[in-house]
């Protein structure tokens, strides 16, 4: 489905703190590295509070990193001048999570989709209409909708209004945060298949942030597993889910509900003990060593390093250097 060439994004050991009190750092991204390749889509899961969300802000430069550097098709996303800025934010684009608090209560559909064509001046006159219409359509909506308000719709024709928002100035790569969280069960698969389907037209490349570990499968190449900040396992979809190594995974995939009620009964789910770590000032060592009942002396005072243990399969987890 993508290119393994050179990669669309490459992140570098991407740093980014918040300073919240006198001599407190919150660690929200703490050196992270991993690329997407054009045409892909990159899942990203993890707890609330993990970073998910802060990866993808700093991707399309809402953030500025702390440390570390972020390239695109090769140039370093932190470097650019007004000029190029405005070139990149054309480029890259974000569905929020909220379809409701991300639109403008005040401003109809058809203007919330053509703000980004009126700023980077894509269309002009008749076209530009046209192009609202068009993108209206292509989202399941109708070109009536350009003259209502957001409040006028359910969550799902909101969510799809900001998709089309997202695409209305013809970006590359899109960073889906959380686009389906805040919508009804039944409407979920909608959106997903919609955005897969647009993909494909579009030959787009996707971050994909979720909760749903059964929902980002089908969506993703790729998948990383975050934790407090860091990357803890990264590969492919299908290996993530036969294959996964690292305990905090395991104790994900275990949650996911089967729809056989005979199968599900005689699982064995992973509880994990404790709560998770507060991300101010973290304690040296493996961040996930309080609720690892692998945990060793060396999980106390380094810690572990991405490292590839088998083809494409990245872990950082002191256990698979034993």
């Amino acid at each position: 489905m993508y290119s393994a060439e050179k990669p669309l994004i490459d992140v570098k050991n991407l740093k980014k703190y918040f300073n919240v009190g006198k001599n407190q750092v919150l660690k929200a991204v703490d050196n992270v590295t991993f690329s997407i390749n054009q045409g892909e889509t990159i899942g990203v899961v993890g707890e609330s509070g993990c970073g998910k969300t802060t990866v993808g802000r700093t991707l399309i430069r809402l953030y500025r990193p702390t440390e570390g550097e972020i390239y695109y098709n090769g140039k370093n996303i932190n470097d650019l001048n007004k000029t190029e800025a405005k070139k990149y934010a054309k480029t890259a684009q974000m569905i929020f999570q909220d379809p409701y608090a991300s639109l403008n209560p005040r401003m109809t559909v058809g203007d919330i989709i053509g703000e980004g064509i009126d700023i980077h001046g894509l269309y002009r006159n008749g076209d530009r209409q046209s192009r609202i219409y068009e993108l209206l359509e292509k989202v399941g909506l109708n070109r009536e909708h350009a003259n209502r308000f957001p409040h006028e719709f359910s969550g799902g024709q909101r969510q799809r209004v900001g998709i089309a928002r997202a695409l209305a100035i013809e970006p590359e790569f899109i960073v889906c945060d959380e686009p389906i969280s805040a919508l009804d069960v039944s409407i979920q698969a909608q959106i997903v298949n919609l955005l897969m389907k647009l993909q494909k037209d579009m030959n787009l490349t996707y971050m994909f942030i979720a909760h749903d570990l059964s929902m980002i499968k089908h969506i993703s190449d790729r998948i990383a597993v975050m934790y407090l900040g860091t990357i803890v396992e990264l590969t492919n979809s299908n290996e993530l889910y036969s294959n996964p190594i690292h305990p905090y995974t395991k104790a994900l995939l275990s949650a996911i509900p089967i729809p056989d009620p005979k199968i599900e009964k005689s699982r064995s789910r992973i509880l994990l003990e404790g709560d998770v770590p507060s991300p101010i000032n973290p304690a040296p060592g493996c961040k996930f060593r309080k609720r690892c009942k692998y945990a060793m002396d060396v999980c106390e005072i380094k810690v572990p390093e991405l490292k590839e243990v088998s083809v494409s399969h990245y872990v950082a987890c002191h256990l698979t250097s034993r």
